[in-house]
């Protein structure tokens, strides 16, 4: 039988993961894109109207948050979600914060750029 601090403490490390890859407009920008199609850097770079070094660092960030993978395509890498149910997890809190907060500010949004 698994320990239940061991579960809530894997649960609540994932849920942070995927917090702080939230935490960033671009990051989320980038799991939207990726959620939509794979794609390779220098695509998503020019979608996103960011530099290459941008995009890696947070597509770095993403890969240790295990919600991204680098797929090798020949000579290029191909950018695509960790798994198709991030998709689905990502439309559900959007629609889910869209409908619940709606007309909804956050009141640290300027000092900490939550929102």
């Amino acid at each position: 039988m698994p320990n239940v601090t061991t579960a809530l403490a894997d649960d609540l490390d994932a849920l942070a993961r995927f917090g702080r890859a939230l935490a960033d407009p671009i990051r989320c920008r980038i799991l939207l894109a990726l959620r939509d199609a794979p794609a390779h850097p220098a695509d998503l770079a020019e979608a996103l109207g960011i530099s290459r070094t941008r995009l890696s660092n947070h597509l770095a960030c993403l890969r240790d948050c295990g919600l991204v993978v680098a797929v090798p395509e020949g000579r290029r890498i191909r950018y695509e979600l960790a798994d198709a149910r991030l998709g689905h997890a990502l439309d559900d809190l959007l629609d889910a914060v869209l409908t619940v907060a709606a007309d909804r500010t956050c009141p640290d949004a300027e000092q900490q750029g939550c929102c």
